[in-house]
């Protein structure tokens, strides 16, 4: 048991070091962040049920993992090359869809919870 939380403690320690880096070093996840907010803020002014909040506020967070994920395959190609190469940039291209994607799913959701 004593094993399970000290792996827990460095895991904790080693998620949040990720967070930081990527805070520090990466304007399009601080721009997610503070986009989140404001659409954290406004689910929490609006009246929308809880299910409706819950939905908004997980697709926000799922886009901040994509760009979390993004940022991870960004970074170790550019360790591995930083020349280019057709795959480095299919690699990069298909993160930075992925974000995209999770994106739009935020703003359908939010268009379906205003409009019905």
């Amino acid at each position: 048991m004593l094993y399970f939380f000290k792996r827990l403690r460095l895991r904790i320690i080693w998620s949040w070091a990720g967070c930081r880096d990527t805070w520090r070093s990466e304007y399009s996840f601080r721009s997610w962040v503070w986009a989140n907010v404001v659409s954290a803020a406004l689910a929490f002014i609006l009246p929308l049920t809880g299910a409706e909040r819950a939905l908004i506020l997980a697709l926000g967070i799922l886009v901040m993992v994509a760009e979390l994920f993004n940022t991870a395959i960004e970074t170790v190609v550019d360790d591995i090359s930083k020349e280019e190469r057709d795959l480095a940039r299919r690699a990069k291209d298909a993160g930075s869809a992925g974000v995209a994607v999770a994106a739009i799913a935020a703003g359908v959701a939010w268009l379906a919870v205003l409009i019905w």
